[in-house]
């Protein structure tokens, strides 16, 4: 049987010097065979717990019990091993290899898992049968279209038969014509003696799920003090899509936001000057960052919990904040 049980998950890492805690204290329990759907806002510690049952965060406190072993405490060629035999993954990008046929994407885990070739292909050949692509075992992904990479990402992920299957967002790549097939795949995996777990923001999904684990945002620092920061010329405070913990106000100098354009360069939003606030729309609403906050020049700037926030400028002209910055780009 293959009964998933998350006790009390912590995960902690420092952004921008606060302690953030995308996952604090979570537990969950899915049972075998089950189809499990993450539910939540960005920022809400979704793909950080499907990175921690994948065994590829290792979590700051908790414990994750699976297949006979708390994967939290797994180290070493303990841990690889879990990853190559235990868990499969399937990606949001796909992550297939592009100079590799969508037969030789399939067979390198089990290639690398020491399977000899013929076996490897045999297999390799009726799982890509099993997905619907038995006329593409030669295409490279560039020839093809995205819910085909899609379905060569689970017959991978499944390659080697793993007892848990994770998926991030498998069908926001998907126009409407292809996530069907893809839907229809996560749910044939869950059956006894694996577990499937699913972050997702389709709604199409649900309907399928035997389990609905709804997530919310959590943040490590809100009993912490306000914190004063000193940046040099040019030092970044935050990242665009990092998570948001702080609202802050710059103390002095002054403080510039820009946001990645998409190519590669950045847009300017705005430069702020002491006695002006930003990033309260992430915390306030659990959101990730949507520019970057670093200073001008050399600058200070005071980081507060929305609580202490609300306290320094008060409840009422902390509506009027929002209602005047929510419009604006620069409001991150």
């Amino acid at each position: 049987m293959s009964h998933l049980v998350i006790d009390e998950l912590t995960v902690e890492f420092d952004a921008g010097g606060y302690a953030v805690r995308p996952l604090d204290g979570f537990s969950a329990s899915i049972a075998d065979g089950s189809l499990a759907v993450l539910l939540g806002p960005s920022g809400c510690g979704k793909t950080t717990l499907l990175s921690c049952l994948g065994g590829i965060l290792t979590p700051t406190s908790g414990s994750i019990r699976f297949a006979g072993a708390d994967v939290a405490a797994l180290r070493g060629g303990a841990r690889s091993q879990y990853r190559q035999r235990d868990v499969g993954i399937v990606f949001q990008a796909f992550n297939l290899v592009p100079s590799l046929t969508a037969l030789a994407n399939v067979m390198a885990p089990l290639r690398a898992a020491g399977i000899a070739a013929r076996e490897a292909r045999a297999r390799a050949t009726e799982l890509l049968d099993h997905v619907g692509l038995a006329d593409r075992l030669d295409h490279r992904p560039a020839a093809l279209s995205g819910g085909q990479q899609q379905r060569v990402s689970l017959a991978r992920a499944i390659a080697h038969d793993p007892p848990l299957i994770i998926a991030d967002e498998p069908t926001a790549s998907l126009d409407y014509v292809q996530v069907e097939g893809v839907l229809r795949l996560l749910r044939e995996l869950a059956s006894p003696g694996r577990v499937v777990v699913v972050a997702t923001h389709d709604d199409r999904l649900l309907p399928l799920a035997d389990q609905i684990v709804e997530m919310v945002p959590r943040f490590g620092d809100d009993g912490a003090a306000p914190a004063r920061t000193e940046l040099a010329a040019g030092e970044v405070l935050f990242e665009q899509g990092s998570h948001a913990a702080r609202i802050f106000v710059v103390e002095a100098g002054s403080i510039d936001i820009v946001r990645d354009d998409g190519h590669g360069g950045e847009v300017e939003l705005a430069t702020l000057p002491a006695g002006e606030h930003f990033g309260e729309m992430g915390p306030l609403f659990g959101l990730p960052r949507s520019a970057t906050a670093r200073a001008h020049g050399a600058a200070v700037v005071v980081g507060y919990t929305p609580e202490q926030f609300r306290e320094h400028v008060g409840a009422e002209r902390l509506s009027d904040l929002i209602r005047t910055d929510a419009p604006d780009d620069a409001a991150v």
